[in-house]
């Protein structure tokens, strides 16, 4: 129905890269997502970080950073807005990073794995984590916490986060509403499978994704291509389209896919207007410390 190749740079990036990291010599010593050792003489004052989350968590932790990429449609700190963009996992701009000279760059596992020798070779360390979870996140936390040498202020906020999570259990559906959770670029549709971190906030929502037998993209493993006949087939209660970008046109592409192909209106989520496109902020990115929100609206969405 739609070709994937073209539009999600944004959901994976190539695997190859580095594996053995900095060596273990040092005050401090961490073991990022890749499995490899990274060491600091002291916490890290200089961060460049290329995701969104990952800035939020370092503000929660009481740091800052000296570059980031773009706002999220209003997920990152008011105090960043100052702060010089240096692209993002995908489009790393190298020359920027090295302007700013910093101590550590806060990367994705396994997106950048090809920058390590090139961050590197300009004198920084790198960091790289993954949020394919809320269990990732939560390990995003406590290691980033352990970087900055914020360790208490780490279990605070995971104390926090699992209070919030632990609330959200109370109002959970015994019923769970049958979802179809769609990635949109605009021209392109992908469908997220349990794997991915949409998945899993669906899931912990107590949603049941109707992609989980949907066969995953090679290029994009926690994607399946959007194949109107297995979506027809499933008969979703509910719609959920999350995008990176401008929301707006997503939405009205969507609706125009749907309209062109007169299967989508046997859906009763379509019939009945029960399509919902996520704010940006807490599904188009790693959403950070703001998990349990993102949470918390999918289980309001999921009312009968």
């Amino acid at each position: 129905m739609i070709g994937a190749a073209a539009a999600l740079t944004i959901l994976s990036g190539c695997s190859a890269g580095a594996k053995n990291g900095s060596d273990s010599i040092g005050k401090i010593v961490l073991t990022d997502f890749a499995d490899r050792k990274v060491s600091f003489s002291e916490a890290p004052s200089r961060i460049v970080s290329l995701g969104n989350g990952e800035v939020d968590i370092v503000y929660a932790l009481g740091g800052a950073v000296v570059g980031r990429p773009e706002d999220n449609d209003g997920l990152l700190n008011e105090q960043v807005k100052d702060v010089p963009i240096v692209g993002s996992v995908h489009t790393v701009d190298l020359e920027k990073i090295a302007s700013l000279g910093p101590d550590v760059v806060l990367g994705n596992y396994p997106i950048n794995n090809n920058d390590v020798p090139l961050i590197e070779g300009m004198g920084s360390k790198i960091v790289l984590t993954e949020a394919n979870s809320i269990e990732d996140i939560k390990k995003q936390i406590e290691l980033f916490g352990k970087l900055l040498e914020r360790e208490t202020k780490a279990k605070e906020l995971l104390a926090k986060l699992e209070d919030e999570l632990g609330s959200l259990k109370s109002v959970r559906h015994e019923d769970g509403r049958r979802v179809l959770m769609v990635y949109g670029a605009p021209g392109t549709y992908l469908a997220a499978l349990p794997s991915s971190l949409a998945g899993n906030l669906l899931e912990t929502a107590g949603g049941l994704n109707m992609a989980a037998e949907f066969p995953r993209l090679q290029n994009y493993p926690h994607y399946a291509q959007l194949n109107t006949e297995r979506v027809v087939e499933a008969n979703p209660d509910v719609i959920m389209i999350m995008t990176h970008g401008n929301s707006e046109e997503v939405q009205e592409g969507f609706v125009r896919e749907m309209e062109g192909n007169p299967a989508w209106n046997s859906l009763s989520a379509v019939r009945e207007g029960r399509i919902h496109v996520l704010p940006a902020e807490l599904f188009g990115t790693n959403p950070g410390t703001r998990v349990a929100e993102a949470v918390k609206l999918l289980t309001e969405l999921l009312e009968p």
